[in-house]
Order: C-alpha cells, then sequence, then structure tokens
C-alpha cells in the first residue's frame, strides 16, 4: 500500500474526484486529454457508477449527432429566428420585456 500522501504522489497514482472528472469528461470522449488525464478518468469512470452513467449519456448523444448528416430544418429556422430576436430592438415590446427576447416556439 502506498504510504505517501495524496498529494505527494505522481499525477499517474492519484484519483480523481467526481468534479475532476465532469471538468475534462467532455475533453476526454473527443480524445483531447493528455495519456495521464485519461488515464486517470478511465480508472474513475470504472469505479463510479454515476460517472460511469453520464459518460455513457455523452457518448449516446455524441454518436447520434454523428450519425444525423443535416440538422432538421424545422429546428434550424426556429434558431435562425431566436436569433434574429435577440438582435431586434428592445423598446419594441415583442418577447420578454425583461431580456428582449423571445424563445423560439417548440423549446
Amino acid at each position: 500500500m502506498n504510504k505517501r500522501p495524496w498529494w505527494r504522489r505522481p499525477a499517474a497514482e492519484r484519483r480523481m474526484n467526481c468534479l475532476q472528472v465532469a471538468r475534462v469528461l467532455q475533453s476526454y470522449l473527443d480524445g483531447e486529454t493528455n495519456e495521464v488525464t485519461a488515464r486517470r478518468v478511465a480508472a474513475h469512470l470504472e469505479d463510479c457508477r454515476r460517472c460511469g452513467l453520464e459518460a455513457s449519456v455523452y457518448q449516446e448523444i455524441h454518436d447520434a449527432l454523428a450519425r444525423r448528416a443535416e440538422p432538421d430544418s424545422g429546428a434550424v429556422e426556429r434558431l435562425h429566428a431566436f436569433g434574429a430576436s435577440l438582435l431586434s430592438d428592445p423598446q419594441t415590446g415583442d418577447g420578454d420585456a425583461e431580456h428582449g427576447t423571445t424563445p423560439p416556439s417548440g423549446a
């Protein structure tokens, strides 16, 4: 058993907690972390059911988006309309009085 305190251990030996994993999870899943961080995240995901489930949800979303060749045209139109509403004059009285925006329909 390792007798050194956690802060004196090499980075590769330190355990990550859930908050640390949450901060780098997307980068890890995209293959953008260094080798040491990737090993530490992988070890945490094997031990932590909650973080493992979170990672699997992210991966499912990523895979679903990768399978879709073209975004839904209705969603694109709603996004354009919402963006235009953000640029409109908030004094016109349209949309949310506090923010001058109107959320997209179907949101």
